[in-house]
């Protein structure tokens, strides 16, 4: 599975009307109950005859996170006109793929906290980590073969292999100064976008649409995901640690170079672009303080260039919805990405 790249996404310039803009609160109040359902079904899927494991799953059923993919999973499912037991237990299935990459990418990233606890790797150690990440893995695909159905499974696959491989892609990129706004894009539809992708997919295979309307609200999701990916890489550098769970500054710390800095390093000078290769050759803010960059940021202004990027592909999302009926829940899925803008964390 593979969306078009940004740029392509949506296809429909049409400007849609919505009845109605709800807040953060009102669309979650929409699929509340469904997502407590979600809750115990991810901590019933935490629970093996291997106790090391059952201690780690269980750890992380309970670790919060705003579950906006499972949420994504129920609305689509909701705005599509099928509700029932399987669209929870996807939810479920995409919240433990997505927290069994959180568990791997803390191993690589080598990270003490995640969500403001301890991460599984700096508790139970890498080895157990991963493979507690593996077993979450196998037992996400194991619910979902429960709904015997081949295109899930194929949407599935499909998104761990990009993730696999979105993870490796930044591997390999780490520390490059040079890298570009398409390559950063690319990169960000594998890690995020993708799976926003295939929530929203899999309300609309749940339902029975067209592969036409499949593909408008994979389009969506994708949008709405790297929207949210280019806000996080911003909060990164402008929220706290006690809002983001983890240490200002991280990704550069670790030798990513995300949007803002792509947008601060194609206006900078030579000598402040050099200040930057500092942090990503030595992995830390030593000789070069996170303030002399978030300075550097504001004086060209890149992490607003950032913003405005963020909101160019929230407004894609918002134009793929045309020509769908009007609803409560469409009026939440055009809500939404108002909701990936103004957060905080």
């Amino acid at each position: 599975m593979k969306e078009p790249l940004p740029g392509a996404l949506g296809g429909e310039n049409e400007t849609v009307a919505s009845s109605r803009t709800l807040t953060g609160k009102e669309i979650l109040e929409l699929v509340r109950a469904d997502l407590r359902k979600v809750e115990e079904v991810f901590s019933q899927q935490s629970v093996s005859n291997v106790r090391p494991i059952t201690e780690i799953g269980q750890y992380l059923a309970v670790s919060g996170g705003k579950r906006l993919r499972p949420a994504l999973v129920l609305l689509a499912s909701k705005f599509c006109g099928f509700e029932g037991p399987s669209a929870v237990r996807l939810a479920a299935v995409v919240e433990m793929i997505h927290t069994a990459t959180l568990v791997h990418d803390d191993v690589i990233d080598e990270a003490e906290l995640r969500r403001g606890r301890p991460s599984t790797n700096s508790r139970w150690g890498n080895h157990r980590s991963v493979l507690a990440g593996d077993w979450l893995y196998m037992q996400a695909f194991n619910l979902a073969l429960a709904e015997r159905n081949f295109r899930i499974l194929d949407l599935l696959i499909a998104l761990t292999q990009s993730m696999v491989e979105g993870e490796m892609i930044q591997l390999t990129e780490l520390g490059k100064i040079d890298m570009t706004e398409d390559d950063y894009l690319e990169l960000s539809y594998r890690k995020t976008a993708c799976l926003f992708s295939v929530c929203v997919r899999l309300g609309a295979v749940l339902a029975g649409k067209s592969e036409e309307d499949e593909t408008k609200l994979g389009s969506y999701g994708a949008n709405l995901g790297l929207a949210f990916q280019i806000v996080d890489d911003v909060l990164d550098f402008t929220s706290t640690e006690e809002k983001l769970g983890k240490p200002t500054g991280s990704d550069l710390r670790e030798g990513k170079v995300t949007l803002p800095l792509i947008y601060l390093l194609s206006k900078c000078r030579r000598e402040e672009a050099e200040k930057v290769a500092r942090v990503l050759e030595e992995r830390s803010f030593r000789s070069v303080r996170l303030y002399e960059v978030l300075e550097l940021m504001e004086t060209y202004r890149s992490l607003e260039a950032a913003r405005e990027k963020a909101r160019q592909f929230a407004e894609l999302a918002r134009s793929c919805l045309a020509g769908f009926p009007d609803s409560i829940y469409k009026d939440a899925l055009r809500s939404l990405p108002d909701f990936i803008l103004e957060r905080e964390s």
